[in-house]
């Protein structure tokens, strides 16, 4: 196991009587590229700004190879940061912009142009050296953000929401080259991003922050299949939510009910007769039926389709069960599938293979 690069012990950051972070510890580890995930306000960015130097943190220690860097500014932490809205140089054309930093340090002019050449070939952006930064687009003009940060040869790069003011098409170029990139360079990124897609798509692991303190840490398949909690299923991905209560157990398997119906699920939890829990679903593991379809209705659930909405690779559905609840369903598009074709009211059948779903412990 490869020792951590950066490590966070017991970290806390308030500021009066505001808690900002709550005991985060956090190891990060060579060439990973992690990512800190959750809602505006959630403290991320600010975990961000005290592994760069930029504040302080009230209490708890901040280690960089083995070094307590709490009292190092951040020109002494050999870190980059790429602030979201880039802070570039208006005046500056894009060479000078990647060069700033070499030419601060008063690196040796022939180190400075090869360095240079070296960033802006590794984003694409060689053939626009000589340009202004007010003739390039949001995308050149974060690539141009990008080479300057990883032109001083960082060990760690920290990215602060650098895709949010691109537009759809351009972010999913951007979290391909940003993954490609960082690749490339064999460089620790750390991304913060309120996205789920950014992250599941770019990460090696994911940290998922809520009201200042950690969720859950794991790749992303890990956080989206298992996850640790209530907030981290709801916050990754779409869900749907029941309550209910284990009836029996039998060799792995638990019996709950759900609209009356009884159905089997799979005991990965430990769970026991009488305990209330939430099941979890996602939309894309429910299979919609009509009723034509079905000769066998004993464990699924009746509902009628109420609303439908056609996506290109999926159909999703909303279905309302007898109890007046509406769950979601995803359909991936088949054109040869006749049944896609759905119709608003249409009596259907719902129904899931047991292990789809995940059991977690009830909270109120």
């Amino acid at each position: 196991m490869l020792n951590p690069l950066i490590e966070l012990k017991q970290i806390y950051k308030s500021y009066g009587s505001t808690d900002i972070l709550n005991n985060i510890s956090l190891s990060v580890y060579p060439g990973e590229f992690l990512t800190l995930l959750g809602p505006s306000g959630c403290g991320k960015t600010t975990l961000l700004r005290l592994i760069s130097g930029f504040e302080a943190p009230s209490s708890g220690e901040i280690f960089i190879n083995d070094v307590c860097v709490n009292h190092l500014p951040p020109q002494k932490r050999n870190v980059h940061t790429v602030f979201q809205s880039y802070a570039l140089f208006p005046h500056l054309s894009v060479f000078e912009n990647v060069a700033f930093a070499l030419r601060c340090k008063k690196v040796k002019q022939d180190d400075v142009m090869e360095r240079v050449d070296e960033a802006l070939k590794l984003v694409h952006l060689e053939l626009f050296a000589q340009r202004s930064i007010r003739q390039l687009s949001g995308g050149q003009q974060q690539r141009v953000a990008i080479a300057r940060a990883i032109v001083n040869r960082p060990q760690v790069l920290l990215l602060d929401e650098p895709l949010s003011s691109l537009d759809y098409r351009l972010r999913k170029a951007m979290q391909y080259e940003l993954k490609q990139l960082q690749k490339t360079l064999n460089m620790t990124f750390i991304f913060v991003t309120h996205d789920q897609e950014e992250a599941l798509s770019m990460s090696d692991r994911i940290v998922i922050f809520n009201h200042g303190h950690i969720e859950q840490i794991g790749t992303p398949r890990e956080v989206y299949e298992t996850p640790s909690n209530l907030h981290v299923a709801k916050f990754i991905g779409e869900t749907n939510i029941f309550d209910v209560e284990i009836r029996a157990l039998n060799e792995g398997y638990l019996q709950t009910e759900i609209e009356s119906i009884v159905l089997q699920c799979k005991n990965t939890g430990n769970f026991q007769p009488g305990e209330k829990v939430h099941l979890i679903i996602r939309p894309e593991d429910i299979r919609v039926w009509g009723q034509t379809e079905v000769s066998e209705s004993a464990d699924m659930l009746p509902g009628k389709i109420v609303d439908i909405v056609y996506k290109g690779s999926t159909v999703d559905l909303k279905v309302e069960l007898h109890s007046g609840k509406i769950i979601n369903a995803s359909e991936f598009f088949d054109e040869d599938d006749d049944k896609l074709e759905y119709s608003l009211n249409e009596d259907v059948w719902v129904h899931w293979l047991p292990g789809w779903e995940v059991l977690l412990p009830y909270e109120s």
